[in-house]
């Protein structure tokens, strides 16, 4: 069975957005733009569909006109455990870029290191791991 996939609405920043998730996470993107769907209720260029597909997937559009665009409460995004600790703090590092570590990412007393952060595209991060045995 498939896991779900985030699917984000974006206010005309999905090819920004979608890019920097790829610079970061990696993987291979697809853009597809409103005039390849033959969409007409958007500007052309506009992103009708992407899919960043890796070890971070994501997928999502740029919302037309009217729609409700992202925004997140009470959710995060967890990579708790889904890379080597140097490659979560790099994650970490540049989702912080022009966005705000809620709570850094530390060692924490239960034993586990972790922490947030919400990116400059809005979207709230969970990134940690347990200790080496």
């Amino acid at each position: 069975m498939a896991a779900p996939l985030i699917y984000i609405s974006f206010p005309g920043t999905a090819r920004e957005a979608l890019g920097f998730y790829a610079d970061i996470f990696g993987g291979e993107l697809s853009l597809h733009s409103y005039e390849d769907f033959g969409r007409t209720d958007g500007p052309p260029n506009a992103v009708a569909h992407g899919v960043l597909d890796g070890v971070v997937a994501l997928a999502g559009s740029d919302a037309p006109a009217g729609e409700k665009t992202v925004r997140l409460e009470g959710l995060m995004l967890s990579l708790l455990g889904t890379a080597e600790p140097a490659i979560l703090h790099e994650w970490f590092d540049k989702l912080s870029v022009g966005g705000s570590a809620i709570d850094p990412l530390t060692p924490k007393p239960w034993g586990a290191t972790d922490g947030q952060v919400t990116d400059h595209h809005g979207l709230r991060w969970l990134i940690g791991y347990e200790p080496e045995a």
